[in-house]
């Protein structure tokens, strides 16, 4: 049986060790473990055995191609870093995906890893991407300021909670010359479980629940922040099709349409029940044709919180609709006590 530290070392570079010794595979380990012939074959018939090797050719000259399972980590320093080539030299050459999963891989490796270059103010970014036989994973961690104090900072919150609701939104920057704020939100939507650990909160995107959720947590490395992200290969979903959801495609491509979960309005235990709150829920929708605001998990307003968004905020923008979904009976009630036209 290997030691765990031997075999754990060879996983984390099988993948590169594969393509690059295809026909010398046995002599390779031989020379990085400092191991015998039958030693080497042996940690090579447990990575076979496992999934991370596959051979063919004669059994006395054999050739070793990549298996089902594959896994490739990368630690850069984040100055004159540029996505774009780390993802085609250093990641895509060593994964075999669908289309649909390929082009979403690419989109949440470029659009995660851009946003360590250009915004975090670290300088380091660790990149891990695994593929086994049923589903893709790519983690992106820096050791920056975090996503949260950074959002906080820029729109001088109080609370670091409020700037991952920001977030949730969609169509924040920090650096509107450079981005859009757009590639979190569609990243999110993209992948079947997306998750932010930064500033000791997390906040993760549950494609199949269809909710957001904000808890504690932590990172890689001791700040900063790590994006995780994980789907499926037989996934049917396409990057297009998340586009479709929230533009008027195939007419208008604008980023038109957001979900906003009102459940992370609250914090703790408090209910919903003031002016300032609907204050900070609606700030930025003007930005947006349509916002939908999903009360999963609200189990009641207050009159006041219901009057600011549904009746002063629908007067002041009559170009923004808000669609309330998920209400209970009572929030159903102030929603209608908000909206009835009185005389």
């Amino acid at each position: 049986m290997a030691k765990p530290s031997k075999i754990n070392q060879l996983i984390s570079s099988v993948t590169q060790d594969v393509v690059t010794h295809p026909q010398d595979l046995t002599r390779h380990y031989m020379a990085q473990l400092g191991i015998s012939r039958v030693g080497a074959n042996n940690y090579i018939q447990q990575l076979e055995k496992s999934g991370w090797i596959a051979r063919s050719g004669p059994s006395t000259r054999p050739i070793f191609s990549l298996g089902y399972q594959r896994q490739v980590s990368k630690l850069y320093k984040i100055n004159n870093l540029e996505e774009d080539i780390a993802w085609a030299k250093d990641f895509r050459p060593y994964f075999s995906l669908p289309s649909n999963i390929l082009n979403i891989a690419n989109h949440g490796f470029t659009e995660m890893l851009n946003n360590a270059i250009d915004h975090s103010g670290g300088s380091e970014v660790l990149v891990w991407a695994r593929q086994t036989e049923a589903r893709f994973t790519l983690a992106i961690s820096d050791n920056g300021i975090g996503i949260f104090a950074k959002i906080a900072s820029a729109l001088q919150l109080a609370d670091m909670r409020q700037a991952l609701f920001e977030l949730s939104k969609g169509k924040f920057t920090s650096d509107p010359s450079k981005h859009s704020g757009e590639g979190v939100f569609f990243t999110s939507r993209m992948f079947d479980w997306f998750e932010i650990n930064a500033n000791k909160l997390e906040f993760h995107h549950n494609t199949k629940l269809a909710e957001d959720i904000l808890h504690e947590a932590k990172g890689i490395f001791p700040n900063g922040t790590l994006v995780f992200m994980s789907i499926p290969l037989n996934s049917t979903r396409t990057a297009n099709d998340v586009y479709a959801q929230f533009t008027n495609a195939p007419d208008d491509f604008e980023f038109s349409k957001t979900v906003v979960p009102m459940k992370l309005v609250q914090y703790g235990d408090e209910q919903l029940v003031s002016r300032s709150q609907a204050k900070r829920l609606i700030a930025r929708f003007d930005r947006f044709k349509k916002v939908v605001l999903n009360f999963a998990d609200v189990l009641e307003i207050g009159q006041a919180f219901a009057d600011e968004i549904f009746r002063v905020y629908t007067l002041e923008h009559p170009d923004v609709e808000l669609i309330p979904e998920n209400m209970t009976k009572q929030v159903e009630g102030m929603w209608l006590r908000a909206v009835t036209p009185r005389t």
